[in-house]
């Protein structure tokens, strides 16, 4: 993949990472899960996912979007 895609393909990531850190659409609902409000678990999950592509993103990406040059 060359680097223009790879810059588009990192940058729609971290995109949907932001979008969909906050579930309006859980908001009001009052299903518990586990003893949890189920928009907790959306919480802890989206940090789980975002925590993966952030470990992805320093060992394939960095470079690209961080301005990082290799000496």
């Amino acid at each position: 993949m060359n680097r223009k895609w790879r810059k588009i393909l990192w940058t729609s990531v971290f995109a949907v990472l932001v979008a969909l850190a906050i579930p309006w659409f859980l908001w009001g609902d009052s299903r518990v899960v586990a003893g949890l409000p189920l928009w907790l678990w959306w919480h802890i999950g989206w940090m789980g996912a975002a925590t993966v592509a952030f470990y992805a993103f320093t060992r394939s990406g960095w470079q690209l979007l961080a301005g990082v040059t290799r000496g």
